[in-house]
């Protein structure tokens, strides 16, 4: 019995998906639920497993075209016994001579493939690479994209001289020397990054505040209870649960920063859905907690951790995209002593954190070296005056320097 693989329902805000790599070919045999193709969105990577074990038996849709919900992607003849369709290719016996390397070599290469994230499959399957032989830098060992580029920039070495040589000498490069560069498309995330990040400058009147905050009582809070903290939780006691939570607090005295623009209108929102910037191999991802201000410290670092790694390895979806009040992104983590965010649309403000500096600092009239971190707040100032975006940093300032504000809601 012949069966369609077609696109699945996209999201209503999503109207199409790019095709990027077809995991099976014409006369491959699969099981059910097996993945045959991964499709990009603006946002995410769909993948689109087997309805039935079988054989495919055609491929409607080329790498690399644009497809619509619905759309017939495959056929599939369904059942174990089904015979398998006719292929393009020769026979096996004009294949490399790498089909008869070890099975432990197999073995390696599927572990490879399994870890790589979706860019680097991509590129191991456009470029006929063998994953086995690509080491990986990321989490658990998974291959990146960026591994995949060093692979193969690799040259090989040149041959040992028969012969010592004197060393010549030194020359200035050649002029007009053979220099390589690659061109290749935008993903459909990072154009839709490029679209929303010019949509912001060119439609908010978008300015940035500075502050700065001491986080020794932070520091010493965490060093107190971390251990405490991670066995009665199960999860790690990091910063992201004070900013977040010390934002939240900063956001019930300005309701103005937590609003967003609709035409004429704005839009005060009750409620606090709180955007977390995540940086992944294939751009920028806000994955939002919904009414954040009912969470609890551990409920909040588990959130965060588990939206960013399912950010990174592809598996997040639209509507954990979707939505916010209010995003907090953290350049700190890259090294970044201070920059100024661009406002995620339709909200008016985002919070930039940065790198925590040991810095000296006049406390009570004596020198004391304390950890430092420079705070920015971008804000749109067609609804957000100057006064309200500074106290606004300063309520945060409040908060981190003195915990004991967060559990009391001061």
């Amino acid at each position: 019995m012949s069966i369609e693989v077609k696109v699945p329902q996209l999201p209503e805000s999503v109207t199409d998906a790019t095709l990027v790599a077809w995991h099976k070919k014409a006369g491959d045999k699969v099981g059910r639920d097996e993945n045959l193709v991964d499709l990009e969105t603006d946002k995410v990577m769909l993948e689109v497993p087997a309805p039935s074990s079988g054989v495919i038996k055609e491929l409607k849709v080329e790498n690399g075209a644009t497809v619509t919900s619905g759309q017939v992607l495959a056929i599939l003849e369904a059942g174990e016994g089904a015979a398998a369709a006719p292929q393009s290719e020769p026979a096996a016996a004009a294949k490399p001579a790498v089909a008869a390397s070890s099975p432990e070599s197999k073995s390696n290469g599927g572990a490879a493939a399994a870890k790589s994230a979706p860019a680097a499959k991509r590129m191991v399957e456009e470029h006929k690479l063998d994953p086995a032989q690509i080491p990986g830098s990321g989490r658990d060992g998974r291959v990146t994209k960026g591994d995949v580029i060093q692979h193969m920039n690799k040259e090989p070495a040149a041959p040992a001289a028969k012969q010592a040589k004197p060393a010549p000498a030194p020359q200035l490069p050649a002029v007009g020397g053979t220099r390589n560069e690659q061109r290749v498309p935008m993903t459909r995330l990072r154009a839709r990054i490029a679209e929303r990040l010019i949509q912001a400058q060119s439609t908010a009147a978008m300015l940035t505040t500075f502050n700065e905050v001491d986080l020794t009582q932070v520091n010493e809070i965490r060093a107190r209870y971390k251990d405490k903290f991670e066995k009665s939780h199960g999860v790690k006691l990091g910063f992201t649960s004070f900013f977040i939570k010390a934002a939240i607090e900063a956001l019930r005295k300005f309701p103005a920063v937590n609003a967003s623009i609709d035409g004429n209108d704005i839009v005060y929102h009750e409620f606090y859905d709180i955007g977390v910037a995540v940086s992944t191999e294939r751009g920028l991802m806000v994955p939002v907690l919904r009414n954040a201000e009912q969470m609890s410290f551990a409920q909040i670092e588990a959130a965060v951790g588990t939206y960013a790694q399912k950010a990174r390895d592809g598996s997040i979806t639209l509507e954990e995209l979707t939505g916010g009040t209010f995003t907090l992104t953290n350049g700190g983590v890259f090294g970044s002593l201070m920059s100024t965010p661009i406002l995620n649309p339709p909200q008016v403000a985002i919070l930039g954190m940065h790198k925590i500096q040991e810095r000296p600092m006049v406390i009570n009239g004596e020198i004391k070296v304390r950890p430092m971190m420079y705070l920015a707040l971008t804000y749109d100032h067609r609804i957000v005056d100057g006064r309200e975006s500074v106290q606004f940093l300063v309520a945060i300032k409040d908060a981190l320097e003195d915990p004991a504000r967060l559990l009391l809601q001061l």
